[in-house]
């Protein structure tokens, strides 16, 4: 199977959801693909509300997935339920994106709401993403990527303490 790139797996869920590409997911993806191409340790994106940054950086835990199942993802966001929400959609993708199929384990507790492990050539202690909330343990997880989605909201960040604990 030919490798495939980061916007073209965007462009390729748009088609199949009947959407098109936004010229600014576009970008996003491009940025995060040379990103990944140079081994960048630590990035972040910024955008405007609505642009769909949440969306984007989703499907590009799918594709990292698709490109090597060995990644472990960690998610961490304000509260756990957010986390969870991006675990989850990034569930659907990997689900139903024509080239993650496959991915998906045959079985069940594989598959679970918070976290997930795709089929994977190695056997790893951790799931392939796993979601936190910012005032999780996470104290002895590995991952290869941590991804910080909405960790800055008012009440992770009303004080200088809750400040410096949403800065992880």
């Amino acid at each position: 199977m030919r490798s495939v790139n980061f916007p073209e797996f965007v462009w390729i869920w748009n088609e199949r959801l009947g959407l098109g590409t936004p010229r600014h997911q576009l970008r996003m993806a491009r940025w995060l693909a040379a990103r990944r191409h140079a081994h960048d340790r630590e990035l972040l994106l910024m955008a405007f509300r609505s642009s769909g940054k949440s969306t984007v950086v989703g499907l590009f835990c799918a594709w990292v997935l698709f490109t090597n199942p060995d990644t472990r993802i960690l998610v961490l966001a304000a509260d756990f339920a957010l986390a969870k929400k991006m675990v989850r959609n990034v569930k659907r993708v990997i689900e139903r994106h024509p080239l993650t199929q496959g991915l998906k384990p045959r079985r069940r507790d594989q598959w679970a709401a918070d976290q997930f492990t795709v089929n994977r050539p190695g056997e790893l202690r951790d799931p392939s993403m796993i979601a936190k909330g910012v005032g999780a343990n996470i104290t002895g997880s590995r991952a290869e990527i941590v991804i910080c989605d909405d960790v800055e909201v008012p009440n992770t960040c009303d004080t200088a303490p809750k400040i410096g604990r949403a800065h992880v």
